[in-house]
């Protein structure tokens, strides 16, 4: 593992466990067991970390969402999205526990903020397609995406705590109900 990755791994484990304003560069420096000096060479500012390790999650997120395939049944992708998206944080749930804390926050920039969209792009066409064939609800999209993003966020929480797939298989069921004509 470099520097840099140990950097990363200790401030992901600290920033989870203690919070974002809690945990000082050099508690990180500590932990990744590395100098003051080596961790401001790799990220001058504690918000360039965060938000190095932000778009870092978003590009993992990127990665488990298959394209759009206009072929298939709508519902059916809607489905694989929200599946994937859940295991996935359970998986990795300091990533989970990451994000969390960070969703509204101003220490993630523009830039950061874009990338995430970029991650979701498939969600979006899956949105649109989804509205444009009378499918889903004709809301506007960051309307649907905070309602599918609120139902994630209790059902990954919920899910931490007390693994259970048919709870998880219900909620899925409970949004796509919620948001199809």
């Amino acid at each position: 593992m470099t520097k840099k990755d140990s950097i990363l791994k200790a401030a992901l484990k600290l920033l989870t466990a203690n919070g974002i304003h809690a945990t000082p560069m050099s508690a990180i420096a500590k932990e990744a067991g590395t100098g003051m000096g080596t961790i401001y060479n790799y990220f001058p500012t504690k918000e360039i970390l965060i938000n190095h390790i932000y778009q870092f999650i978003k590009l993992q997120e990127q990665e488990i969402f298959e394209p759009f395939n206009p072929e298939e049944e709508i519902k059916a992708q809607f489905f694989n999205y929200y599946n994937v998206a859940v295991h996935f944080f359970i998986e990795n749930i300091q990533y989970f526990q990451f994000m969390e804390q960070l969703h509204a926050s101003p220490i993630i920039t523009d830039e950061s903020r874009k990338l995430g969209e970029t991650a979701a792009k498939e969600v979006y066409v899956l949105i649109a397609t989804g509205k444009k064939r009378n499918i889903i609800k004709p809301l506007e999209t960051q309307e649907l995406l905070q309602f599918i993003g609120g139902s994630l966020l209790t059902t990954i929480r919920w899910n931490i705590q007390n693994t259970n797939t048919t709870y998880i298989d219900n909620q899925l069921k409970l949004v796509w109900d919620a948001i199809k004509v």
